[in-house]
């Protein structure tokens, strides 16, 4: 027979059962696990099941077994309801990081319709080449007045940055040993009768050329001048 100690009373068992909590086993034969200090005071709070009437003795099995049950549920439930705790602790951190990201990128999008808007302004209230009435002649000045007229604000500087480099905004300028031609020193110069058939002659044709030609080759004057400063050519 084994023994089945229960706080307050032990149940004899065929079959040995692992309690909780204040249940201990002890199989018929074996060494009860208490130590030699404990032993007399763990026998003292025990009960032999053949001291408990026979018509108790299921219940008070049934009872030992449902107080396992118990417990082993409740610990369940709280590992259960840790688990949930921590699934939603980082389910609203990754949901605070989504809204951050979020709002970045909408201030950012702002940000850049502003610029784009800011751009395409600048752009439309600038002066075609054909606005402009043809002269015999044209002093820097008028060429520079020109120039601000048709390039955007916020390019003009990058723009006559490479035309003083490149002609000191004289019109007329010309490289014998290359051919390079004009403000912008075209090369060949005959390329900026594309924008014109005065490109010789008239200042403002060669500024709608130059323009178009650092557009779409850089980008923006801008980006034409910062390959310049790398190179020294555009």
């Amino acid at each position: 027979m084994s023994r089945i100690s229960v706080r307050g009373f032990a149940v004899a068992s065929a079959t040995a059962v692992t309690t909780v909590g204040a249940v201990v086993g002890v199989a018929s034969g074996s060494t009860p696990a208490v130590d030699d200090n404990n032993f007399e005071t763990a026998a003292a709070d025990t009960t032999l099941l053949a001291d408990i009437p026979a018509g108790q003795q299921a219940q008070v099995q049934t009872a030992s077994l449902t107080q396992q049950a118990d417990a082993q549920a409740s610990a369940a439930d709280a590992a259960a309801k840790k688990s949930a705790e921590e699934t939603a602790r980082i389910q609203a951190a990754k949901d605070a990081k989504s809204k951050k990201q979020a709002a970045e990128d909408k201030l950012e999008a702002e940000r850049q319709k502003k610029k784009d808007d800011a751009e395409r302004a600048s752009r439309s209230s600038t002066r075609d080449a054909s606005s402009f009435s043809a002269k015999g002649s044209y002093s820097v000045a008028e060429v520079q007045a020109m120039a601000r007229q048709m390039i955007p604000a916020d390019q003009f500087q990058c723009f006559s940055n490479i035309v003083n480099h490149e002609s000191t905004w004289n019109y007329r300028a010309s490289n014998p040993s290359s051919g390079a031609y004009g403000l912008v020193q075209a090369l060949p110069g005959s390329k900026m009768s594309s924008a014109g058939a005065d490109w010789q002659t008239n200042p403002a044709t060669q500024i709608k050329w130059g323009l178009s030609y650092m557009d779409g080759r850089y980008g923006s004057p801008c980006g034409a001048w910062s390959f310049w400063q790398a190179n020294q050519w555009y």
